[in-house]
C-alpha cells in the first residue's frame, strides 16, 4: 500500500513539473522568441489556444508587444550592472528566477502586449475590435486640459483607444492558464502581469478638440488615447526601484511583506522573492554576463559611473579612430564634394 502511495506521489509531481514546464515555457517564449508563442498549439489549451487559432491579427500583435517590451526595457536598464540584455543564456536564467529584475521583465513585457493590442485595434488591424465611445469611470480618467479663456459644455465624444478590449486580450492570453493555481512563483508572475497592463492604463490621457463658430469652443469633444509608452516604461522603472519582497502568506493562498513593517504592495507594485545577484561578474547560475569591457562614464557618481558600473575593478582609457565625411560642399551643378577625416573618440571602459 505504501509503494502504491509512493508512486502515485510520485507520478503526480512528475504531472505537475511536466505542465509547469510548458506554462513557464510560455512565459519564456513571450520574451526570449515571441515569434514562437503559439508553434505548438497543440499544447496549448482554453483562451490560449483560441486566440492562436482563431485571431492570428492579435497574435501578431502580442509578439510586436513583447518586443516593445524588451526594447523598453533595454533603455531603462541601459546604465545598469544588468542591462536587459536578450542573450538566451542570459535572459533563460534570469526568467526563471523571481528577483526584481525577473518583476519588471514579466511587468514590462505584459505592459507592451497590452500596449500594442489597442494600438492595433486603433489602426483597425483586428477586425473583432472597435475603437471605445463611452466614458470610463470617474476613477480611470484623468483630469481634462482646462481652458479658463473658452466657456463651453464638455461632451464625451469621439473614438477612444479601446484599452478595455486590450486589456481583456491580454489577460486573456497571458494569465488563463494560471488561473487555478496558487503556489507563490505564479502568483508572482500574475500579479507582476497586472502591474504592468495598469500601468498603461493609468496613464491614458484625455485629449480634447473645440468645435464652434469662428474658433469658438460651444462643444469640446473628449476622448482618451494610449500614453508614449516610454511613459509606461519610466513608471514602471520607480516601480522597479521600489519592489516590494515577500513571502509566502499563512493561508497559502497569497503573500506578504516580508517585512513587518513594510506596506502590503498594491496592484500596481513590483513584488519579488530572491535578492539580486550583483552581475559583477559572469555566473551561469544566475544569467549574469559580468561588466567587464561595458563602457562606462568616469565624470559620473551614478549607476553609470565607473565606480559602480566596474564594480571596483577599474576602468581604462579607450581611444578609437573613425573615418567620416567633412568639408563637404556643394559644387555646381550638381553635387557634394566631401574630404575624408579621422574623427578621434575616448571612452571609458571597465577592466
Amino acid at each position: 500500500m505504501d509503494c502504491r502511495r509512493m508512486l502515485c506521489v510520485l507520478l503526480c509531481m512528475i504531472y505537475m513539473l511536466h505542465v509547469t514546464g510548458l506554462w513557464w515555457a510560455m512565459g519564456r517564449h513571450l520574451v526570449l522568441d515571441p515569434g514562437r508563442i503559439c508553434r505548438k498549439t497543440r499544447r496549448l489549451r482554453g483562451k490560449q489556444n483560441l486566440i492562436c487559432t482563431k485571431e492570428p491579427e492579435v497574435v501578431t500583435a502580442i509578439g510586436e508587444g513583447s518586443r516593445m517590451g524588451i526594447l523598453e526595457c533595454q533603455h531603462q536598464f541601459r546604465f545598469r550592472r544588468w542591462n536587459c540584455t536578450t542573450a538566451k543564456r542570459s535572459l533563460k536564467k534570469v526568467l526563471t528566477r523571481d528577483t526584481r529584475e525577473t518583476g519588471f521583465v514579466n511587468a514590462i513585457t505584459s505592459a507592451g502586449i497590452i500596449f500594442s493590442i489597442t494600438q492595433a485595434c486603433s489602426y483597425g488591424q483586428l477586425l473583432d475590435c472597435t475603437c471605445e465611445r463611452n466614458a470610463p469611470p470617474a476613477a480611470l480618467t484623468a483630469a481634462p486640459i482646462q481652458d479658463t479663456a473658452a466657456e463651453g459644455r464638455w461632451e464625451w465624444g469621439g473614438c477612444s483607444d479601446n484599452i478595455n478590449f486590450g486589456y481583456r486580450k491580454s489577460k486573456e492570453f497571458m494569465d488563463d492558464r494560471f488561473r487555478r493555481r496558487s503556489d507563490l512563483k505564479t502568483l508572482l508572475l500574475t500579479h507582476n502581469y497586472e502591474a504592468g497592463r495598469l500601468a498603461v492604463k493609468r496613464y491614458m490621457k484625455v485629449v480634447y478638440k473645440c468645435h464652434g463658430m469662428s474658433g469658438s469652443c460651444a462643444v469640446k469633444s473628449t476622448w482618451r488615447k494610449l500614453p508614449l509608452f516610454r511613459e509606461v516604461g519610466n513608471f514602471l522603472k520607480e516601480k522597479f526601484d521600489g519592489a516590494a519582497k515577500v513571502m509566502p502568506g499563512n493561508d497559502g493562498q497569497g503573500f506578504i511583506p516580508e517585512g513587518a513593517t513594510i506596506k502590503p504592495p498594491d496592484r500596481e507594485d513590483i513584488v519579488y522573492t530572491e535578492e539580486s545577484p550583483s552581475y559583477c561578474e559572469p555566473d551561469k547560475k544566475t544569467g549574469s554576463l559580468g561588466t567587464q569591457g561595458r563602457h562606462c562614464n568616469h565624470t559620473s557618481i551614478g549607476v553609470d559611473g565607473c565606480e559602480l558600473l566596474c564594480c571596483g575593478r577599474g576602468y581604462e582609457a579607450v581611444r578609437r579612430t573613425s573615418r567620416i565625411n567633412c568639408n563637404c560642399r556643394f559644387q555646381y551643378c550638381c553635387e557634394v564634394q566631401c574630404e575624408t577625416c579621422d574623427k578621434r573618440q575616448t571612452y571609458s571602459r571597465c577592466l
